[in-house]
């Protein structure tokens, strides 16, 4: 019988680990309601191995939520690089709107998000939401709307999350007002979400 080879994880690697436990933890429990042990098990890794590499729930809870919300920017980004954008272009509204609803399906990506912006009772996590809601506002005022414009779509992207966080889009009854608002907040991107991921 041959011995398996066993191989170790990078330090980098182990990392992600913990950044992805984290992830799906704090989306459940939030901040307040999650322990670094709640992290650590769900890693299976110890828990002061967690508290090694990131040092307090604080520290790897601010990594977690700005990891997620730098997807959005960097969805953002993928969008504006992709190919000119035209300010006035429908297509292009589309497009970006589309590259936010397609991040939408992760729930853990998004309940981690709606966590950090609803902590404002802890300033590190209050001050990491302002720079992340800034910087995210910044990428889009990129694609050359004006400040209105780029206001409205963020505002109808927490729209989105809101809908997303009540889950929505799993409840639909006819003739129910939330259904009308959920297809017409969605649009053609309600599929998208229905749809396996």
């Amino acid at each position: 019988m041959k011995a398996e080879r066993v191989t170790r994880m990078s330090a980098e690697d182990r990392r992600e680990l913990v950044l992805q436990a984290g992830t799906r933890a704090f989306a459940h429990g939030g901040y307040h309601g999650t322990s670094t042990d709640a992290v650590a098990r769900e890693a299976g890794v110890s828990q002061p191995y967690v508290v090694r590499i990131f040092g307090t729930k604080l520290d790897l809870f601010l990594e977690v939520f700005e990891r997620a919300v730098g997807r959005i920017k960097a969805a953002f980004e993928d969008v504006l690089e992709e190919r000119s954008f035209d300010p006035d272009s429908e297509d292009d509204k589309a497009r970006m709107g589309l590259a936010y609803t397609e991040l939408l399906r992760d729930h853990d990506f998004l309940q981690v998000m709606m966590h950090g912006f609803s902590n404002g009772d802890v300033p590190e996590i209050a001050g990491a939401a302002r720079r992340c809601m800034g910087d995210v506002f910044a990428t889009i005022q990129r694609t050359g709307w004006d400040d209105e414009k780029v206001r409205d779509f963020v505002a109808y992207g927490m729209l989105l999350n809101v809908m997303i966080s009540m889950r929505a889009p799993e409840h639909l009854e006819p003739g129910d007002p939330l259904t009308t608002l959920a297809t017409c907040a969605f649009g053609d991107g309600l599929e998208v979400l229905q749809s396996p991921a």
